[in-house]
């Protein structure tokens, strides 16, 4: 059985750093590659400690855009 989720990754300084949306679980990798990999085990032990009853459903398609707003100061 398989269950699909979202995730969101990051560039922070040395890392890729990548979330699973629904659960917060949180990982990194030194590629987006690795993090990817690392994210996914990590909500695997997730799901495997805390159960599937109470995962939440996929909140769809997630799109992520940059956004330029004018600053004061």
């Amino acid at each position: 059985m398989s269950k699909r989720l979202n995730a969101v990754i990051t560039r922070d300084d040395k890392f890729f750093v990548a979330q699973c949306i629904e659960l917060g679980v949180v990982s990194q990798g030194k590629t987006i590659e690795e993090a990817q990999a690392n994210l996914k085990e990590a909500v695997e032990l997730y799901i495997e400690s805390f159960g599937m009853e109470d995962l939440p459903d996929s909140s769809g398609e997630i799109v992520f855009y940059p956004i330029e707003v004018s600053v004061r100061g």
